[in-house]
């Protein structure tokens, strides 16, 4: 029969080989060698500061090779591993180069690769590596007995993302969770919305507090029924399911739903796919073979593994909770393991924004006309509806939003994209819409702030405007390039 543990790793590889894409279209024009910031330059520096460390403060293979050619050879060849562990080629051999290729790119991503979800694609990419069988060969029909050692971290993972996604919340004392009014406010100063984020928006605000409430329930209480028997687990499995479709409905968060719903396919049992029975029995034409996931040394090395990873889950915990009762032996040990990226605390939206500033940018060769540079996701065009982006990950448009949210000078490679528009860089306009100068770049360039707000059902009507916006001051002053 198809297990879950068969089902939850072509799952993974899928979601894998899904990051790996969306970064292959866009790493020439966020890293690349005339990208916004690059690569080779971030590495450059880092080897000044640290010189005799510079690999174990940021660990990537780019310190071989920082080219566009060996940028690409990543992603792509991230999307190619991503189709043999689909297949089961080699799992654990190619679960660990996945790994080690998505880490690479995470380090040179800078600004643009250092979303939790990213980090929770390495905790869980680390964990693979344990799942699947260590033996050489092509095992896609045939399924295998992980070790639950495994089966249990991937479940802790789960309690630790949806509890602590929970927690944040009510520890920032943001009065909008506590109050639940959090979500009046959600849907449209979120980072992308879609047009779902819209009519979401126009619901009354006594169904507003009530999901708000539904949230905390699922986020603080479900994840407790990981640890209990298998008709709890079931209801978590469902709960959460529930709630990670809902927001998939209403924004845009790449893979990072997915890899929940993902983590979820660990609260079943092989026993609740028994309604697959007969599409496994067509699938697996020949007789069943089960392949072990590795000899007694391989048991004994995942067993040396869990117990690292538990312990470094429980120093994450007493740290999230309160920092102040770790040892200081135990914070530099964490300081260690953390350019790894791959065992780590989460919760996003700790602080409910209230105000949704959008940061335009216009060139112009007069100072006089300006034309407005359209980006291919985020807000803009008032008439424009959201747009729906989720699996692939817009990053420059992401990044928009969490520049508008302070100033130009605390996000610098704001200035190092106004340039790049100037000299018009193809890799980086590729990240853009339409360009509004496609026979030469602009002279100037600016950077005006908004405040953007959802229209509501009246004036949106039938044709009518998505937004209204008003104007907030420049974000950044006119720049051009010297002469």
């Amino acid at each position: 029969m198809i297990t879950t543990s068969w089902i939850f790793s072509r799952c993974m590889a899928l979601i894998y080989g899904i990051a790996f894409w969306s970064l292959a279209v866009q790493i020439l024009g966020l890293v690349g060698s005339h990208g916004i910031l690059p690569a080779g330059d971030f590495l450059k520096y880092v080897s000044q500061v640290q010189p005799t460390r510079q690999f174990f403060i940021e660990p990537t293979l780019c310190w071989i090779n920082h080219s566009d050619g060996f940028l690409l050879f990543l992603c792509w060849g991230g999307v190619v591993l991503s189709i043999l562990y689909l297949v089961g080629i080699c799992p654990a051999i190619t679960a660990f180069l996945m790994w080690i290729f998505y880490l690479s790119l995470t380090v040179v991503g800078q600004d643009f690769l250092g979303f939790q979800w990213d980090n929770l694609l390495l905790e869980v990419g680390l964990l693979l590596i344990f799942l699947v069988p260590s033996t050489l060969g092509f095992y896609f029909k045939a399924t295998f007995k992980p070790s639950g050692w495994i089966i249990w971290l991937f479940r802790l993972l789960l309690f630790k993302l949806m509890f602590e996604s929970g927690m944040v919340k009510l520890l920032s004392h943001d009065p909008n969770w506590r109050n639940l009014t959090a979500l009046t406010y959600h849907y449209w100063t979120q980072p992308l919305p879609n047009a779902i984020s819209w009519y979401a928006a126009q619901l009354p605000l006594w169904f507003q507090k009530l999901s708000c409430f539904f949230l905390f329930v699922i986020e603080l209480l479900s994840p407790f029924l990981i640890f209990f028997g298998r008709w709890c687990r079931l209801i978590a499995f469902f709960a959460i399911l529930f709630l990670q479709l809902l927001i998939i409905l209403t924004g845009n968060y790449c893979f990072f739903n997915l890899l929940a719903i993902g983590l979820c396919l660990t609260l079943l049992e092989d026993e609740h796919l028994s309604v697959f029975e007969s599409v496994a029995k067509q699938f697996f034409k020949q007789k069943e073979t089960v392949i072990k996931t590795g000899g007694q040394f391989y048991q004994w090395l995942t067993i040396v593994f869990a117990s690292f990873v538990l312990i470094v889950n429980l120093m994450l915990f007493v740290n999230f909770f309160s920092p102040s009762l770790l040892p200081k032996s135990c914070q530099n040990f964490m300081g260690a393991i953390g350019p790894a990226r791959s065992l780590n605390n989460y919760g996003l939206f700790a602080v409910m924004t209230t105000q949704r500033d959008e940061i335009i940018l216009e060139g112009s060769n007069d100072q006089q006309t300006w034309v407005p540079y359209e980006f291919k996701y985020k807000p803009g065009d008032v008439n424009q509806a959201p747009k729906w982006a989720m699996p692939y990950q817009p990053r420059l448009d992401w990044q928009m939003w969490f520049a508008a949210l302070g100033s130009w000078q605390d996000n610098q490679w704001v200035l190092a994209l106004m340039e790049q528009i100037l000299k018009g860089e193809p890799a980086v306009l590729k990240l853009l819409g339409a360009n509004p100068f496609a026979d030469h770049p602009p002279q100037y360039l600016r950077a005006g702030l908004w405040e953007y707000h959802f229209t509501d059902l009246k004036t949106k009507g039938t044709h009518g405007p998505w937004w209204y916006r008003d104007p907030v001051g420049l974000y950044c002053p006119i720049v051009s390039l010297r002469q």
